[in-house]
C-alpha cells in the first residue's frame, strides 16, 4: 500500500492537492455538523408548524409551503461549506483563523442552536 501525503512536501507548498489524506477527526467533525444541520432543519420546520417564524432573512422565503426548498438549500449550503473547510483544514482563513477552528466553531454553534430550538419546542409544548 502506498503512503498518503499528510502534509505539504515543502513549507511553501500551498496547493490544495498537496495533501491527500486528512485526519479522521475532520470526518467526525464534518458528520457532526451535517447531522446537527439536519436536526436544525427538522426542528425549524417543526417550530414553524407551531407558529414560530424564521428570523434568517435569507432562509425565510424558502420556508414557505412544504419546506422542501428550505431543507435542500440549508443542507446543500452547509455541506458545501463543510467540504471546502475540510479540504482547506490546514490553511489559515483570512490569514489568521485555522480552517479547522472554523469547523469546530460551526459544530459548537449548531450544538447551541439545536439546544435552543429544543428549549423553544419545550416552551411551546408547555403552553399547550
Amino acid at each position: 500500500e502506498f503512503a498518503r501525503r499528510e502534509g505539504p512536501r515543502r513549507l511553501d507548498d500551498r496547493a490544495l492537492a498537496a495533501v491527500d489524506h486528512h485526519h479522521p477527526q475532520w470526518l467526525a467533525v464534518a458528520l457532526v455538523i451535517l447531522l446537527l444541520s439536519c436536526a436544525d432543519a427538522l426542528l425549524t420546520l417543526l417550530l414553524l408548524s407551531h407558529g414560530a417564524s424564521e428570523v434568517n432573512p435569507v432562509m425565510a422565503p424558502l420556508v414557505q409551503g412544504s419546506g422542501h426548498a428550505f431543507a435542500f438549500w440549508k443542507l446543500f449550503l452547509t455541506a458545501a461549506g463543510v467540504i471546502v473547510l475540510t479540504i482547506l483544514v490546514r490553511i489559515r482563513a483570512f490569514g489568521f483563523y485555522p480552517a479547522g477552528a472554523i469547523l469546530y466553531a460551526a459544530a459548537t454553534g449548531y450544538v447551541v442552536l439545536v439546544g435552543y430550538e429544543l428549549w423553544l419546542l419545550d416552551q411551546i409544548m408547555a403552553i399547550r
